[in-house]
């Protein structure tokens, strides 16, 4: 396949993607050191990386003392694993928030990345599809507060069913299913046509129903049921 690189709908992409990292830090891990090396060179990337890393053992010390406000990673690393490293960073540093890119698109895989509570998961086939691609759209969501699990990786999970919900309101059952999109609450409010505010009470009342501790988790959860 080949990448577009000097294609408009590239450029088009960097330049929105630059204000979702706009202030932020992050940190990236990944096996390979050519992928890395490349990653992080990607404008859009660049200004906001504060280390760069092919082992678990180093991206967790970087993330320890640094608490970035986002963790790029792969599952495959030089030492270690990457979906290990998404979730003991968890522990550490709940602040940050982590985009994991999969190599390998079955189902174990899939579900261990949601497991780790990674705020966005994405297939490494679904690069390089400019603006509307997975890439940019994973930054406008979990840069902003959301999740991003597009269809694809949702599918990938086959999850469908083994989770019950609790019952929920109309309303907070509407607000779950475009959690479940990515959107942020901005999003979400200007969809439902209700305030951000509003959407705030809603997110929270959903998630002490669900018994779950953010609205990652709840999203997960609802993956798992279906929604």
């Amino acid at each position: 396949m080949e990448f577009p690189l000097r294609s408009a709908q590239i450029r088009s992409a960097f330049d929105q993607g630059k204000p979702y990292l706009a202030g932020k830090t992050a940190v990236a891990c990944m096996g390979d050191l050519l992928t890395l090396a490349s990653f992080s060179l990607v404008p859009v990337v660049s200004e906001t990386l504060i280390g760069a890393y092919t082992t678990q053992d180093e991206a967790a010390d970087a993330c320890n003392q640094k608490s970035p406000d986002l963790l790029f990673v792969t599952e495959n690393l030089e030492q270690g694993y990457g979906l290990s490293l998404a979730r003991h960073v968890k522990e550490f540093s709940p602040k940050t928030r982590t985009l994991v890119f999969l190599h390998r698109e079955t189902q174990a895989v899939v579900r261990e990345a949601l497991d780790a509570f990674a705020e966005g998961v994405m297939f490494v086939s679904s690069l390089g599809k400019g603006v509307d691609g997975d890439f940019i759209r994973s930054l406008s969501a979990i840069a902003e507060g959301g999740n991003y699990y597009p269809k694809d990786v949702q599918t990938a999970a086959g999850y469908e069913g083994i989770e019950l919900l609790p019952e929920l309101s109309d309303r907070e059952m509407e607000v779950l299913k475009v959690l479940s999109c990515g959107m942020t609450n901005k999003e979400i409010a200007d969809t439902l046509f209700v305030s951000a505010e509003t959407v705030k009470t809603h997110v929270s009342s959903i998630i002490g129903k669900m018994g779950v501790k953010d609205r990652t988790q709840a999203v997960i959860k609802a993956i798992k049921a279906g929604i």
